[in-house]
């Protein structure tokens, strides 16, 4: 059984044959690339979406500096470099060609942040990932002011953020993007971005597509006295949707990318975008109704909204699919990592017992073990907080495992509490959603954790009182949902985003549901009642330590 990870994972078996090496050397293929949190994928498909011809993968990890997590630039194009050579290599290796051109590709990366540059297209501070949680000043003073809330996250709470903090590289400001949205423009030389990613640097109005007009003057009025007439519409990237022309790769982006100097230049690119909206896709959770769950370094849940909502949450971020629907976000800082830390204490101990076992089987064999384990865990709570989690009003990690002297502490037990741990957090989000009366057919997983069959597919059926599918795509990940972005630019298919998904993409596809079982229902609602009361240690031990 292959291993969960805390990030994406493998792609389906390549395709082959020689249609595949017709199609690679006639360019009737599409490239999709994904920067995530621990691994950069590069997924090549062909002229029909849903087939695989080729995948390559870089690992890579952040880094905390001076209280910042952050990813060097050097480190971006390494990655980059080192997937998209991995997946030519086994182009070349499958198909026996060199992987000269492709149809289309586009660029996908982890969501929010600050990427701030100035007039010489020089970065002014080291890159503020998503997981940074020094922003809530700012996103306290945002979100009634825009009367929607801003996450810590966003571009536009780091920027306000600097701006509070008199940081001096603020005025020197010309060019704020994303992570996928900077690497988009170094191979194009064009400052665009997708409409989902758009939506986590700035509040999109769905009636026009674009950034809201109200609220980037709001904006500038609040910070007018502080930065000399500052307007941040001239520093956001231009806001494209999915099938929009984003540009092409230029000699310059063809030799980033590929030093070997094999790759041709004149690539068309789709927009950029996050890797929420590549989950949706990969899932194909884009129309009104559906709703996904993508598991990995962070967990989150997205719901595509039939309306607005009535309330303000701090729980829900509003943000879009990639073709610019309004969709309720669940963002959880903190998802699976926890839970890996776990598996490799229990393999490096079955290797000090002179019985190494492969990472694969212990993954395996812990998660089956759950099933056997009480419903609510036999009064066992996990916390997997590594990082700040907002939700929970934590400004910074500490995970623990906690207990009453009541407990039954079995191994079956601690696996499920460590499951349900990964959940903990989602779970408190998709409450607020239900308050509201927001209305789901169908929820989707995918991400390492749902590889291993019937375990946590059916827990977090368990946890959201709703039925969960895997499909065949559940472990394939945003790079593929990136390449089949770029299909639908190379197709101009005419029809919407998904219109396209259904009829092109997963047509052919197949998916596994599990019904919430009554009983892990109930055993999940009692965990999370203690669950919840619980969050007082954690933000003690954070507190103390």
């Amino acid at each position: 059984m292959a291993k969960p990870r805390s990030d994406e994972t493998e792609t389906r078996p390549a395709g082959g044959g020689d249609a595949a090496r017709v199609a690679v050397i006639e360019g009737r293929t599409a490239l999709g690339i994904e920067l995530g949190s621990t691994r950069i994928k590069a997924c090549l498909v062909g002229p029909e979406p849903d087939t695989v011809l080729a995948t390559g993968s870089h690992e890579w990890e952040n880094e905390f500096v001076d209280r910042m997590w952050t990813y060097s630039l050097d480190a971006v194009w390494a990655g980059v470099q080192g997937a998209f050579a991995d997946l030519a290599a086994e182009v070349e290796r499958l198909h026996g060609v060199p992987l000269r051109t492709v149809g289309a590709m586009g660029v996908s990366a982890m969501m929010h942040g600050y990427l701030a540059f100035d007039g010489g297209d020089e970065l002014l501070v080291p890159f503020r990932t998503w997981r940074n949680t020094t922003t809530g000043p700012a996103a306290a003073e945002l979100s009634p002011l825009f009367g929607v809330n801003i996450p810590l996250r966003w571009s536009v709470a780091h920027l306000y953020q600097a701006i509070l903090d008199e940081e001096p590289h603020v005025p020197q400001v010309r060019f704020l993007t994303t992570l996928a949205g900077y690497v988009h423009w170094r191979l194009t030389g064009r400052r665009v971005l997708g409409v989902g990613d758009a939506s986590g640097m700035f509040p999109i109005d769905p009636a026009t597509g674009g950034y809201d007009e109200t609220m980037l003057e709001r904006f500038d009025t609040l910070v007018a006295d502080r930065t000399g007439g500052l307007r941040i519409a001239e520093l956001l990237p231009q806001v494209l949707t999915a099938g929009q022309p984003a540009g092409v790769l230029t000699p310059e982006g063809a030799a980033l990318l590929d030093p070997s100097g094999t790759l041709e230049p004149g690539v068309p690119l789709c927009p950029p975008e996050g890797d929420a909206g590549t989950g949706m896709v990969a899932t194909n959770a884009v129309a009104p109704r559906t709703g996904n769950v993508s598991a990995g370094t962070s967990i989150f849940a997205m719901v595509v909204l039939e309306r607005p909502l009535q309330h303000m949450h701090h729980e829900i971020d509003l943000v879009t699919t990639p073709a610019g629907d309004p969709v309720a976000m669940v963002h959880c800082n903190n998802g699976a990592s926890e839970l890996a830390a776990w598996v490799g204490l229990f393999e490096r101990f079955a290797a000090a017992a002179g019985s190494p076992v492969p990472s694969d089987t212990v993954y395996e064999t812990l998660l089956r073990e759950a099933l056997d384990g009480e419903t609510d865990a036999g009064g066992l709570l996990a916390y997997n907080y590594l990082a700040g989690e907002p939700i929970a009003d934590l400004a910074e990690g500490r995970p623990l495992v906690v207990r009453t002297p009541d407990s039954r502490l079995t191994l079956a037990n601690f696996v499920r509490a460590q499951v349900y741990g990964v959940f903990g957090t989602l779970s408190l989000g998709m409450q607020v959603l239900a308050t509201e009366g927001v209305a789901v057919d169908r929820m989707l997983a995918h991400g390492g954790i749902f590889r291993t069959p019937g375990v946590s597919q059916r827990l977090l059926a368990g946890a959201l009182a709703a039925p969960v599918a895997v499909g065949e795509t559940a472990s394939e990940g945003g790079a593929w949902g990136m390449a089949v972005l770029a299909a639908y630019l190379r197709d101009v298919p005419g029809v919407g985003l998904a219109e396209y998904l259904d009829g092109r993409v997963f047509a052919r596809a197949r998916f596994h549901t599990v019904e919430p079982a009554p009983e892990d229902v109930a055993g999940y609602a009692a965990y999370l009642e203690r669950y919840r009361s619980g969050l007082a240690t954690v933000a003690a031990a954070v507190e103390a330590l």
